[in-house]
């Protein structure tokens, strides 16, 4: 019998799948409907699942104006109605600017953050979000730098979640800290990402279980809490929230 965490893995993964050759209409639910509600850790978040050989997955920062999008609608609107899903994507300064690794279309925009400081984000180990063609992955920052990677799209955000299947050494298990929160993982060979945000504050260690027990993934990343934001159309959800700094979003290949 299947665990509930695998069965949840499974079905989700089943979502994303490539449909066969022979019943290509059975794609069409799956690449238009990548969100959907799931009941885990006794709490209830909103799951998205990308898989990167049908949809580009790619992150978005400033405009044509060189402004930054600042909101989710305003990239919806942007994209004419391509737009599938899309969330923010990593944390900013009070200019909207990333404060750490920002790279987009293979061009770095903000080089990677090492310092430490105050914060979620210097809550070491952060990590990285990196998208590359059709396969995308999450590793801490060191590791990210050691590997010497030129991906199409990085965000850097903190702290990691999950590295290797751990939980981050310094997330209490139920501390007092509940926020709305977002975050992404990514299972298996990487061409399936996972983005998750909760319907209502959460502790870091529930949201941590999440991606670790419940979505299978071996590595995952906080996005980001409060400000926390999806754009969900098969839900017919797009919120709205303080302005905001790195987007990530998903498109028609």
């Amino acid at each position: 019998m299947l665990r509930p965490a695998h069965a949840l893995l499974i079905a989700l993964l089943a979502l994303a799948a490539p449909a066969r050759a022979a019943t290509p209409a059975a794609a069409t639910p799956a690449a238009a409907e990548p969100c959907r509600p799931v009941e885990a850790q006794g709490e209830t978040f909103t799951v998205c699942t990308i898989d990167l050989r049908r949809q580009r997955l790619r992150l978005f920062w400033l405009s044509d104006d060189g402004k930054p999008y600042g909101a989710l609608g305003t990239l919806a609107e942007k994209q004419g109605g391509r737009l599938a899903f899309a969330m923010n994507a990593g944390m900013y300064d009070k200019d909207q600017a990333p404060v750490g690794l920002y790279i987009e279309d293979g061009h770095e925009l903000k080089r990677a953050s090492t310092a430490d400081g105050p914060g979620n984000f210097h809550l070491k180990p952060n990590g990285i979000f990196w998208v590359k063609g059709e396969r995308a992955g999450v590793a801490d920052t060191a590791r990210y730098l050691r590997a010497k990677m030129r991906p199409d799209f990085a965000t850097q955000s903190g702290p990691m979640l999950v590295i290797d299947g751990q939980i981050h050494p310094k997330i209490a298990a139920d501390g007092p800290s509940q926020k709305i929160r977002n975050g992404v993982g990514v299972p298996g060979d990487g061409h399936v990402a996972i983005f998750a945000i909760s319907e209502r504050p959460v502790t870091f260690g529930a949201f941590a279980r999440l991606f670790r027990d419940d979505l299978g993934c071996r590595n995952a990343l906080f996005l980001d809490g409060s400000v926390s934001s999806l754009y969900a159309p098969n839900l017919g959800r797009a919120d709205i929230s303080r302005p905001l700094g790195p987007l990530v979003g998903a498109l028609p290949r």
